[in-house]
């Protein structure tokens, strides 16, 4: 008789691990924007604080989620998943000491946000990572329904972080506000390492694999094959070439004082230095795609084929980024605009004992999360299988990507009636708010089970930095929009339509998510799903 698949042992100390970061985490992310606003930058003139915290907010969500690279890296070659994960904790938790110690000093504050994405960003790929590994083909049905407790746990500690925090803003200060989150960093560390002898460990590949991605890649580029030109090796070296002359052109401008006429003057580093790495990533995998066949047999047909399919994954990554451009701003474009709302305290219906601050809201995302998770499972997709439509992973992201524009819809609206001048109450943020969140349970949720099965074994790290990336590369989009409607031209333009600036970025934001919907449908056709999970031991 064969023995019921059993969860793993070590699960729970995952699970815990997560719950408290998670908290840890949006306790002080969501505070971040009415922080700056109210506290922080305080020296600036009132209507530049607004735009100023929507940059550093969106700065700070670039680098956590662009140290997911250096994380995945450290992981694969060097330390394994265990190490990285433990090692990066205590940069995390130094992060926000930082933030409860200097909360008036703007050069310490910043300090901590770069540790905080530093250690946040380093163990962000590994975490979801490490959870697959404790799978194997065996138990591998469980894996699904842990990856949606996995999620459905990163939106408890959301929750009461999301709730609870404005409060300890508001009545006990910045410096209580931010350490409560650091006390739960230390508690989620402590439990990562508590659960250390159970755990599957995967040895990382020490650059040791000659059929790695990266050594599949240079293969591809450099090598010559008579009578056939060189084509994708000129695409990646033009990619390259553009990415050093990105940042030659921010540095020549920000430490010479030279003017460089085709490049902005509100590029600043971040923006710039993500642009050459967006590039480097566009073109260099488009080269590698135009020769990958040229590394056949010099690496095997399988290492080739897995690189081929990993060229294919970033597709479906970079046309999900124009959802984390929406998605992200509910931390700082929703927040200013509930500002500018009415909070209905006078409702007989509205909780005043509990929702106080329009920063609050945020927390209905992590719990219609914790809601719609269960419904989708149990009641939606079953019935949508009985309909004869089988809710793939791709089709769902696909769809979060058009609630996701729908939810900006509707946020636009509100936006035209507060321009009004009329009285708008705060309760109307919940629709925005739900449609954002389905969207979101359809994409981020589906993509953790997807990102991980459709990765080899040796490329899981990496895999999932890349996967989190696109986050980095949203609120480059949100960055790049903002630095555009400082442009006179387009004020102008703005202007024209008869919408206030933020109406009219909204609506275009949402008009972003719809084109992306089309294109993410249109590639999804093609695309052939993989199984790379362990073998069962």
């Amino acid at each position: 008789m064969t023995q019921a698949a059993r969860l793993p042992r070590q699960i729970p100390y995952i699970m815990g691990n997560e719950a408290c970061e998670r908290f840890s985490f949006y306790g002080m992310r969501n505070i971040l924007t009415p922080f700056l606003v109210s506290t922080l930058l305080l020296y600036l003139p009132e209507a530049e604080r607004g735009p100023m915290a929507k940059e550093v907010f969106h700065s700070f969500v670039i680098g956590v989620y662009f140290f997911p690279l250096l994380g995945g890296w450290l992981s694969d070659r060097f330390f394994g998943k265990y190490n990285t994960v433990l090692w990066f904790s205590l940069i995390y938790c130094l992060g926000h000491a930082c933030l409860a110690v200097f909360e008036d000093n703007r050069q310490g504050f910043y300090a901590g946000l770069l540790l905080i994405a530093l250690g946040s960003g380093g163990i962000k790929p590994l975490v979801v990572s490490f959870v697959g590994d404790q799978f194997d083909r065996s138990n591998k049905h469980l894996a699904k329904i842990v990856f949606d407790f996995f999620y459905w746990t990163i939106n408890f500690g959301s929750f009461f972080a999301s709730l609870l925090m404005p409060i300890f803003l508001r009545n006990y200060g910045p410096a209580v506000a931010f350490g409560i989150p650091g006390i739960l960093m230390g508690v989620a560390t402590l439990l990562f390492w508590l659960g250390r002898k159970d755990y599957v460990r995967v040895p990382p590949t020490r650059g040791d694999d000659p059929d790695s991605f990266f050594n599949v890649a240079r293969t591809a580029l450099t090598t010559s094959v008579a009578g056939r030109g060189n084509r994708g090796t000129q695409v990646a070296s033009m990619g390259a070439a553009l990415a050093v002359l990105c940042l030659v052109a921010w540095s020549l401008q920000a430490w010479a004082g030279v003017d460089v006429p085709f490049w902005p003057d509100d590029f600043g580093f971040v923006v710039s230095a993500c642009l050459a790495l967006g590039i480097m990533i566009a073109m260099g995998g488009l080269g590698v795609s135009l020769q990958l066949e040229r590394a056949r047999g010099q690496h095997p047909d399988a290492a080739v084929d897995s690189v081929r399919s990993v060229l294919r994954i970033l597709i479906v990554f970079a046309l999900t980024t124009p959802f984390w451009s929406l998605f992200d701003q509910k931390a700082s474009t929703w927040v200013l605009q509930g500002n500018a709302m009415h909070v209905p305290h006078e409702a007989w219906w509205w909780p005043s004992w509990l929702v106080k601050e329009p920063a609050q809201m945020q927390a209905l995302n992590p719990l219609l999360i914790m809601l719609l998770i269960p419904f989708n499972n149990l009641v939606l997709y079953p019935l949508l299988r009985r309909m004869g439509f089988e809710p793939t992973p791709l089709k769902r992201m696909g769809w979060g990507i058009v609630f996701a524009g729908l939810a900006w819809v509707i946020a636009g609206f509100i936006q035209l009636q507060i321009d009004s001048g009329a009285s708008t109450s705060l309760a109307w943020q919940v629709w925005p708010y739900l449609l954002l969140t389905f969207g979101e349970v359809l994409v981020s949720a589906t993509a953790l089970e997807f990102a991980y099965s459709q990765a080899t074994q040796a490329m899981k790290g990496v895999i999932m930095a890349f996967w989190y990336l696109t986050s980095t590369f949203g609120s480059l989009w949100v960055l790049l929009t903002n630095a555009g409607v400082r442009n006179e031209a387009v004020l102008g333009t703005i202007a024209r339509t008869g919408y206030s600036e933020n109406a009219f970025l909204m609506f275009f934001f949402a008009a972003f998510a719809f084109v992306a919907a089309i294109g993410f449908a249109l590639y999804a056709r093609r695309y052939k799903m993989q199984d790379n999970y362990r073998a069962a031991a």
